[in-house]
């Protein structure tokens, strides 16, 4: 055994021994505290429903305001970091008519795969879903744990869906810049964070399509962890960013790993279950040069070819990460797919109508939002 295995297997055994003695200590010490189900939105197909959640011991977070102060905004990090997950609990999931069961792991987190009845609704994407813990209830109230929710189906007349990376692709974080990624993240909050200017408006374009009858399923793939989802949740509502499932990581260790996936491992990862489920439709990605979204989209052409119709990466690098952009690009081309270095929203969006993905018409309503959205930017 290696060193680094060696190193690995002591830290698996650490976190596993802190996890259970902290559970035990909670369970005393957080007796009054109440159970909460976080569930994340659920995707699929008519063929198939991929679901997921967390249960914790935490009272509801603050509701963020544009008024928040620094403290705030701190305390709400603070809270959504140093999170009491409950391991080992059965979870219910009705949805559809139907009813399953799954236990939590260790961290909390639980996931599940629904085969959805033939007979949905035509024209319908949203359906709702109910969580509840099995057994358990709230403290002092004796009320039942549970969460409703939604989930989402593309329906069969959409034309293709749209994966979309958050970090410097729809929010400003400059994850090239570690302290400025880093105060972005544990000091503001959904309203002090910014989009790119014209994303919104973009993105419900993409979402409509070229004939505004359609509905464009959108998926947002991000390496930020699970404990961010509530902020994102916020922020693309406040911004008016369509609504789709947002897929953040687990971070933590397991035996061949200190964090449980790599930023690339996890991306291609999420975005092959998302094609998975999607076995009919084509799709358009859109991602940043600043880390790894050229090779990860690249990868996810050369597993795929046929179901790339564009993908739209936003020029946030220097110029010698521009060169091995260039080199992807130009193997997009050998699949007949147009892979874009674009300097901002509307230089994607003008080749994205010029291509069919939008209707034309809504070019005047992005360059608007891209100047209103310029304006509220910070110098």
């Amino acid at each position: 055994m290696t060193l680094k295995e060696r190193l690995l297997s002591a830290a698996v055994v650490a976190e596993d021994k802190f996890d259970r003695l902290k559970e035990r200590l909670f369970s005393r010490l957080d007796a009054g505290k109440p159970y909460q189900i976080i569930y994340y939105r659920g995707f699929g197909s008519p063929s198939a429903v991929w679901v997921k959640g967390r249960v914790l011991r935490q009272r509801d977070l603050p509701t963020p305001s544009d008024r928040d102060t620094f403290w705030h905004n701190l305390l709400a990090t603070y809270q959504r970091f140093e999170s009491d997950e409950v391991p080992r609990v059965t979870v219910r999931i009705e949805a559809f008519g139907q009813s399953h069961t799954t236990v939590s792991d260790e961290e909390g987190y639980f996931e599940f795969t629904i085969n959805p009845p033939n007979d949905l609704p035509l024209g319908r994407v949203w359906f709702p879903i109910r969580y509840s813990l099995d057994g358990i209830t709230q403290p002092g109230t004796g009320e039942p744990v549970e969460k409703n929710g939604h989930l989402m189906i593309s329906p069969p007349f959409s034309q293709f869906g749209v994966i979309s990376d958050i970090d410097d692709t729809v929010l400003q974080t400059d994850a090239t810049s570690l302290l400025q990624s880093a105060r972005l993240t544990f000091l503001g909050n959904a309203y002090t964070r910014l989009p790119f200017a014209g994303v919104a408006a973009f993105y419900r374009a993409l979402q409509s399509g070229p004939v505004t009858t359609l509905f464009n399923p959108i998926y947002f793939v991000s390496s930020s962890p699970w404990n961010l989802y509530d902020l994102l949740v916020d922020f693309f509502r406040i911004q008016g960013v369509p609504k789709g499932p947002i897929l953040l990581r687990d971070i933590g260790l397991t035996p061949t790993q200190f964090i449980k996936s790599s930023h690339f491992e996890h991306k291609l990862g999420m975005i092959r279950k998302v094609l998975d489920v999607n076995p009919q439709l084509p799709f358009v990605l859109l991602g940043d040069s600043g880390q790894h979204d050229p090779e990860i989209y690249a990868q996810v052409l050369r597993e795929n070819p046929g179901r790339i119709l564009a993908i739209y990466i936003r020029d946030v690098s220097e110029d010698r990460r521009d060169e091995s952009v260039r080199e992807l690009i130009q193997t997009a081309a050998t699949f007949n797919v147009p892979m874009l270095l674009v300097p901002d929203t509307l230089a994607a969006a003008e080749h994205a109508a010029a291509s069919g993905l939008i209707d034309p018409d809504t070019l005047p309503e992005i360059r608007a939002d891209r100047r209103a959205d310029k304006t509220g930017e910070m110098v």
